[in-house]
């Protein structure tokens, strides 16, 4: 098999979840950096990918911080989320400031760029898409960030916007209602569509090597087959977010151990390189690198295949060989 795509990771340790974030002990951003020089052996690409949550109270301290990653070269593909999830009477934006902000990145940015998603996941019904403005800082921010882009010379940069997978937390007639709303133009703006989905994370049963194999090929296969019906043909599919957390799960009190993890991470992977022809799957990302917290038991504290102290679980070695197998 030829199939290659290319790789990226989040490098970071603190991990978003329904009730806020999970954090731990800081990042140390030397350990980072040769974490990922390791996974980047013999010229291999692994993208850094970046999270920025935009409020217009957190936008100015956002592009602060940002500038200790951009001297870092941490910010080749950002993310662009919107609105703070755990609050209920976030029910407006101005998107004047929206478009500014993304104007602002861009402008500061642009030269590092690979890929500009907006939103991350706009139609999980608990996080972005409990938003009644998700629809617009969609579309006008996909179309603020290709104009933006444009006008700097940063062509080659792609613009997606992000999603999850259908199901009984998502939110209902996303897909139609994202379309209704949005201008002819918008469809040809967008590059790639990022595609959140965890594998034997969250289900109340541990499943099997071939139900995961399965549970993955559904929902990339079904992802295709909505943006095809959505004439979001010509997009590329990113694989934006996906993981194994190690620890308890908190739900079903199991223990998932870190030599499991490998092994996911591998047939997971393996499937996507399969696919990537068929349903045009150009990358993946894996989320994380490092744990937020070991010492906590909460499966959110263990999405990383480095421990929090960057010691490696087998996880570590297991996505190295893939990024060399399949990455360009």
């Amino acid at each position: 098999m030829n199939n290659k795509i290319t790789f990226g990771i989040y490098p970071l340790s603190p991990a978003g979840t329904p009730f806020g974030l999970a954090e731990g002990p800081e990042d140390d951003f030397d350990s980072i950096m040769a974490s990922l020089n390791e996974l980047r052996a013999n010229g291999q690409k692994v993208i850094p990918r970046m999270y920025f949550v935009y409020t217009p109270e957190w936008a100015e301290k956002l592009l602060k911080n940002a500038e200790k990653f951009a001297r870092l070269g941490l910010l080749e593909n950002i993310v662009i989320g919107v609105g703070d999830w755990t609050k209920n009477d976030d029910t407006m934006v101005n998107l004047k400031h929206w478009q500014e902000f993304i104007e602002q990145v861009i402008v500061r940015y642009g030269s590092q760029l690979y890929s500009l998603q907006i939103t991350n996941e706009p139609n999980l019904s608990f996080m972005e898409g409990s938003k009644p403005y998700v629809y617009d800082v969609l579309i006008t921010g996909v179309l603020t960030a290709r104009r933006v882009l444009d006008d700097l010379n940063f062509l080659t940069v792609k613009v997606g916007f992000g999603s999850v997978p259908e199901s009984n937390v998502s939110v209902k007639n996303f897909w139609p209602n994202l379309m209704s709303k949005a201008p002819l133009d918008f469809m040809s703006k967008v590059d790639f569509v990022g595609h959140n989905f965890y594998v034997d994370v969250f289900e109340e049963v541990e499943l099997t090597d071939e139900e995961i194999i399965e549970n993955t090929q559904r929902h990339l296969v079904k992802l295709r087959q909505i943006l095809d019906k959505n004439n979001l043909s010509q997009a590329e599919i990113f694989v934006s977010e996906n993981g194994w957390p190690t620890g308890i799960n908190p739900m079903t009190k199991r223990i998932r151990n870190d030599e499991r993890q490998a092994q996911v991470l591998t047939m997971v992977v393996d499937t996507i390189v399969d696919l990537s022809n068929r349903l045009n799957i150009s990358h993946y990302s894996l989320f994380g690198l490092r744990d937020a917290d070991t010492q906590q038991n909460d499966l959110f504290y263990h999405y990383g295949i480095l421990k929090s102290d960057y010691s490696k679980k087998p996880g570590f070695d297991a996505f190295k060989t893939l990024v060399q197998k399949y990455g360009r």
